[in-house]
């Protein structure tokens, strides 16, 4: 698997045309790994909901990965203090970083 591209700002990756909100790179090594394995708990979570039809523990695992992709940065408030808008799952080329996607090729 190929590494998604990076915004030329580091604050998305593209996946299929989309932006996508990093993590916030601020965070000390121990505390984001910390958080990405809460948020790899949750997902498996939720994929054992979805396995056995059980909707109270599909929400609360569902809650579990967006508290923890708020931890990281990726959802929330954003990480940056320019106040530049979030653009998080806009297409990028709909976005300021249209002309940087086009040149990019993968548009």
């Amino acid at each position: 698997m190929s590494t998604p591209p990076v915004t030329p700002d580091g604050r998305y990756i593209v996946v299929r045309g989309r932006l996508w909100r990093r993590s916030n790179p601020d965070l000390a090594p121990e505390v984001r790994q910390c958080f990405v394995d809460v948020l790899m708990a949750a997902r498996r979570s939720v994929r054992e909901a979805l396995a056995s039809c059980d909707g109270t523990a599909l929400s609360a695992a569902r809650a579990k990965v967006h508290a923890a992709k708020v931890s990281l940065g990726e959802r929330g408030p954003v990480w940056w203090t320019d106040g530049a808008p979030d653009l998080n799952r806009h297409m990028a080329r709909n976005t300021p970083y249209a002309e940087w996607w086009a040149r990019h090729g993968d548009a």
